[in-house]
């Protein structure tokens, strides 16, 4: 009994450990023609990270015209509303197919919202938020080079 501990114990490591590069690191991804990685996704999954992004869009514009407008509550409002409470619509078997980089942008940017937003708040300041909304833009940037969605071939 005790030869056959090491051994299992062994390999379940290793199973353990293929498992967690697969779905917490690697993703489901594969190379995309383009020379960015393709993430392979359901119609489902695909739409849900698509809206995800466009209600970074809509933040974006909405704290763009807060600036322009010198109004700091509504710049505030809107980086909130992209903040890492968006995160909790996810569904874990959609994370487990994001690599662990993309996931890093994501999760980054949703923090950078807050931060742009609790700044924006306690500061006052629409050329604060202004320059903060160019250095989270480029996670947007960064992550559009990267990266591509691509439907899961039944």
């Amino acid at each position: 009994m005790k030869r056959l501990c090491w051994p299992l114990a062994s390999l379940l490591a290793v199973v353990i450990v293929t498992l967690l590069y697969l779905f917490v690191i690697r993703g489901s991804t594969l190379p995309a023609s383009d020379g960015r990685t393709s993430i392979v996704l359901t119609s489902g999954e695909r739409d849900l990270v698509l809206t995800e992004m466009r209600g970074f869009l809509i933040a974006v514009q909405q704290i763009t015209q807060g600036v322009v407008d010198d109004d700091t509550g509504a710049i505030a409002v809107a980086a909130r509303r992209a903040g890492g409470a968006a995160t909790h619509e996810v569904p874990p078997s959609l994370v487990g197919k994001l690599p662990i980089e993309f996931k890093r942008l994501g999760f980054d940017t949703h923090s950078q919202f807050d931060r742009l937003a609790l700044d924006t708040e306690q500061l006052g300041d629409a050329a604060h938020a202004q320059r903060a909304l160019a250095t989270l833009m480029q996670n947007c940037v960064a992550c559009h080079a990267a990266y591509r969605f691509d439907l899961e071939s039944r």
